[in-house]
């Protein structure tokens, strides 16, 4: 494994307040702008009731009118949340009224962050400087509903310091994103209506991290490119954030679609006994998610991946691994309910390949196929929690119920199941009885049936055999089996078979033969 010159759990700390610190800098930036008025006092002053309203504490050393502006000095935002905080100084922000009726806010081309975070695990605290020549945002419209329009040629973060349960690391990183452009657009009142679009040329990271007495150092550089995302929901108060299913019932939601452009990234890594290299390409893809009352979704896709990475531990020179596309989509509902909701399960990986030094080891001879692989289940239905999955309370208990979920239906939509020279592929559906748990002992009750076809099977067992991977016996139960569920497909190949499974009048059928 190559060496890292922080632990993982240094990492995992660091990432976890990393999301804390930008949740929480995130919000205040949306509240303060959905409280904006279009008067440079009163911008300010919401920017104080903002950060009030979301447990923070927001100072000035100064404030004083210059013309048409309003000029902030000495601003610091600070806030603690469980287990860490964050403190930001900014030494400037200016509210300039422009005459006709916007206001442009600008601030300090850099200013420093510094956050902490400690669990049982550890203590992290890290002081990041914040670079934004030429920040500007204007805001327009009217009090209730104001558009904001912000410009940053480039954001660079740079990490200055870094303390791992006191101890400093010889850590260096940097974080940058040009040409940022967009727009938000906020709506104000108790439920304050948020929806953003934003466009970036270039993100990119750099990273060098050195333990001198342990030998250990690692290199990481990345980069990607056409950054672009759109979001919009409804935000509440922060204490009626408290009770996120309280919270959804009362409006809260929140959803957004993020696509980036090809990619790619390099990293090495050394320590006294070994040393590797790695890299990786990509060809584009995008996130996307949505929280409110009915739904609670996460999915993404990404494609033209290929990787490759090289050690010394290796027993080759290089593994390179590749695919046309990977994709992951999930979907269902977000908290207990007396009415059934939408689930969806998608997973999918086309087109993967392994190069030839991988496959040597377990196949030298080259006895297997070696067409790109593909794994890919697209299935949906319908059903109910019996729990809440979202109370955190309810997490930290035993479960309440033995089952958490109720199916009402399922679809498979496509299963594709190709390696090797086989495939398995197939599609159906099914209906459950919930008040039927002792046909099938413990599990609802199904109606319907799923159709299946398989090619290659019994040639991939002859191989399998060839290579000592199964011995006889196993090969000729595996094959009864086959025998049992799958008959020869008509006017297919030797080794085409299809299979039709089907439960029906409280039993179960394989191509019409009852076995239970």
């Amino acid at each position: 494994m190559p060496p890292k010159p922080i632990s993982f759990m240094e990492g995992a700390i660091m990432f976890q307040s990393t999301i804390r610190v930008g949740g929480v800098l995130a919000a205040l930036l949306i509240s303060t702008a959905a409280q904006a008025q279009i008067t440079a006092e009163q911008v300010w002053q919401n920017w104080r009731d903002a950060s009030t309203t979301y447990g923070q504490t927001m100072t000035a050393a100064s404030e004083a009118r210059q013309g048409d502006t309003l000029v902030i000095s000495g601003l610091q935002v600070s806030s603690t949340f469980e287990g860490g905080g964050f403190t930001s100084k900014i030494d400037t922000v200016n509210f300039r009224e422009l005459g006709d009726g916007t206001v442009e806010v600008t601030m300090s081309p850099e200013y420093p962050l510094s956050f902490n975070v400690a669990d049982d695990k550890g203590r992290v605290a890290a002081d990041v400087l914040v670079r934004q020549p030429e920040l500007k945002v204007i805001a327009s419209g009217t009090p209730e509903e104001t558009t904001y329009a912000f410009t940053a040629p480039s954001v660079k973060l740079t990490l200055e310091k870094l303390l791992v349960d006191d101890a400093p690391k010889d850590v260096t990183a940097q974080a940058d994103l040009s040409t940022l452009a967009g727009t938000y657009v906020v709506t104000t009142g108790d439920k304050k209506g948020v929806t953003t679009n934003f466009t970036a040329g270039d993100a990119s990271v750099d990273i060098d991290a050195k333990e001198a007495e342990a030998g250990n150092t690692f290199k990481l550089k990345g980069k990607v490119s056409n950054l672009s995302g759109k979001s919009d929901g409804m935000l509440l108060s922060s204490e009626a954030m408290g009770d996120l299913n309280a919270a959804l019932k009362d409006g809260f939601n929140t959803k957004g679609n993020f696509a980036y452009g090809v990619g790619s990234y390099d990293f090495e890594f050394a320590d006294p006994t070994s040393n590797g290299k790695g890299s990786a390409t990509i060809g584009g893809g995008d996130i996307h998610y949505v929280l409110d009352s009915t739904s609670l979704g996460y999915g993404g896709t990404v494609k033209d991946v290929a990787m490759k990475l090289s050690s010394s531990d290796m027993p080759f020179p290089e593994l390179a691994i590749g695919y046309s596309e990977g994709a992951l989509d999930l979907l269902m509902p977000p908290s207990k309910s007396d009415t059934p909701g939408d689930f969806k399960f998608l997973v999918s990986l086309k087109d993967l390949t392994i190069s030839d030094d991988a496959w040597n080891l377990v196949d030298p001879n080259k006895v297997l196929p070696r067409d790109p692989a593909t794994v890919a289940v697209d299935a949906t239905g319908t059903g109910r929690w019996l729990t809440d999955i979202l109370n955190e309370a309810t997490s930290e208990q035993p479960p309440a119920v033995e089952n958490p979920i109720e199916m009402q239906t399922f679809n498979l939509n496509n299963l594709v199941l190709k390696l090797a020279g086989a495939a398995i592929t197939g599609t159906g559906a099914l209906t459950f009885d919930n008040t039927d748990m002792t046909t099938f002992q413990g599990m609802p009750a199904p109606t319907g049936k799923i159709d299946l076809k398989l090619t290659g099977l019994n040639g991939l067992i002859d191989k399998l055999i060839q290579l000592g991977f199964v011995p006889q016996d196993q090969a000729m139960g595996a094959r009864m089996m086959l025998g049992l569920f799958a008959k020869p497909a008509e006017g297919g190949g030797p080794d085409d078979l299809v299979s039709t499974l089907e439960f029906k009048d409280k039993g179960f059928y394989a191509n019409g033969q009852r076995l239970q």
